[in-house]
């Protein structure tokens, strides 16, 4: 792998995949120790968007 992989691409990717995987924005905020409670939120706000936009496409 020839590309240069970020801290906070790391963090995103990991966050991600607990979303998707059903972890709860509480546990997440507390795995990543998020200052402010709204990080999380952004990316359950994303996540879900991301699904909606998947389902309206292909079913």
């Amino acid at each position: 792998m020839n590309k240069e992989i970020l801290p906070h691409q790391l963090r995103h990717s990991y966050v991600t995949n607990l979303l998707n995987n059903g972890a709860s924005i509480d546990v997440i905020q507390s795995l990543m120790a998020y200052e402010k409670s709204e990080t999380g939120r952004k990316y359950a706000q994303l996540i879900g968007r991301i699904r909606k936009e998947y389902y309206q496409k292909y079913f």
